[in-house]
């Protein structure tokens, strides 16, 4: 499981950024061996910054879609 979309902040990953993570993580396993998940749980602890409900929403939103395009549909 690869943990490349952080629950930090409410930025978002690049999709390229996460697909050319996910081909260098394809080098040590196969890549039908590995999915794409958050770093975390989005309520780690009291005193990280609140993501609003938007970015949230767009965090789980990101790894459907990047999945998608790296894997398609299962």
């Amino acid at each position: 499981m690869l943990g490349l979309v952080t629950t930090k902040h409410g930025r978002l990953e690049s999709k390229d950024d996460l697909k050319r993570r996910i081909e260098t993580a394809a080098r040590y396993l196969p890549a039908d061996q590995l999915c794409l998940s958050p770093q975390g749980g989005f309520s780690s602890t009291v005193e990280e910054k609140a993501l609003s409900r938007d970015q949230q929403m767009a965090k789980p939103a990101l790894i459907v879609e990047t999945a998608l395009e790296v894997w398609g549909d299962i």
